[in-house]
């Protein structure tokens, strides 16, 4: 279980990256005057990277995961036999290089780097992942077209500025990187709800997002907000220690166990959050069923619906439903 209590920062996936980030490797470049410790992000800056598009191993992956603290690092996990690989990877990359340094794209070859596939849990190929800030975010599987892949790194842009990485990546090319790519605005509602996560009122979030779906219903991006900053509100100013005790004490208490499933999924462990409240389902009263099935509903938002545990979860929900 968790050890530690949810932040805003280890929301989203549930890849333990740890042995990963633990390896010595070679110290990643740095902008010259950087200054920071080690791990921290570098907010705008500009990095310096051999190309935007680069092969990740299961040797070089601790240096890529610096570049994350400073920009968005792609993830495409492809193998040479694979054929819908070959239709996704060159849209990745065109669209990698028309967002002009704003991410760097890692391609894994998995039949070369067992560790890498393990651990984003590569099921099946192509997979495409995110890491903002050390952290992984599950994104989506199979060949999807231009556009879809293009919301979903909008989407990992308002992630990364949430996170506070909004550096850019700039190819030892020598060509510059548009000026105009740096900065992406973000949608009204959207900018004050990061802002008030960033300060930590995760009720002010809450609102804006819902002003946000107010004003546009279809709005994918708040529907994931409104669910990660209701999973902070339900958390904040609780311990580890409380809200497992609490559950312990009162096992019959639907409250206390969604509360435990909330913390099981901040902390990576997705699938005990998801077998917890399915698990509770059965003995329920129908309000008490509504409630599970609406808390797991919200969760499949924080990870994202697009997470290969969200589909047998979905499906276990429905058979104890009907």
């Amino acid at each position: 279980m968790t050890n530690m209590p949810p932040t805003g920062s280890n929301l989203r996936g549930a890849v333990d990256l740890s042995s990963l980030v633990n390896r010595p490797a070679a110290a990643a470049p740095q902008p010259a005057g950087a200054g920071a410790s080690a791990g921290a992000p570098t907010s705008a800056a500009t990095i310096a990277v051999p190309s935007l598009v680069l092969d990740g191993t299961d040797a070089n992956f601790g240096e890529i995961l610096e570049l994350s603290n400073t920009v968005p690092v792609l993830v495409d996990l492809w193998a040479e036999w694979c054929e819908p690989c070959k239709q996704l990877t060159p849209v990745i990359e065109k669209l990698v290089l028309e967002y002009a340094g704003r991410f760097v794209l890692a391609k894994v070859d998995v039949d070369s780097n067992p560790q890498l596939s393990q651990a984003f849990q590569a099921q099946s190929i192509p997979t495409v992942a995110a890491v903002i800030n050390g952290q992984p975010v599950q994104l989506f599987n199979g060949a999807l077209p231009e556009a879809q892949i293009r919301e979903v790194l909008e989407r990992v842009l308002e992630l990364a500025t949430q996170q506070g990485v909004t550096g850019t990546a700039q190819a030892n090319t020598g060509a510059p990187v548009a000026a105009e790519a740096v900065e992406v605005p973000l949608p009204p509602h959207h900018q004050e709800a990061y802002d008030a996560i960033e300060s930590g009122d995760f009720e002010t979030a809450r609102a804006e997002y819902r002003m946000a779906l107010a004003q546009n219903p279809n709005d994918t991006m708040a529907v994931a907000g409104l669910a990660q900053a209701s999973l902070l509100f339900r958390l904040q100013g609780k311990t580890l220690d409380q809200i497992r005790g609490g559950a312990a004490a009162a096992p019959q208490d639907l409250e206390a166990q969604l509360l435990v499933a909330d913390l099981d999924l901040s902390g990576g462990h997705v699938e005990d959050a998801f077998d917890r409240l399915l698990t509770l389902f059965p003995a329920q009263e129908p309000a008490g069923r509504n409630a599970i099935r609406e808390r797991l509903l919200e969760l499949f938002e924080v990870i994202g619906t697009e997470d290969p545990r969200v589909a047998p979860t979905r499906k276990r929900l429905t058979a104890l439903l009907y």
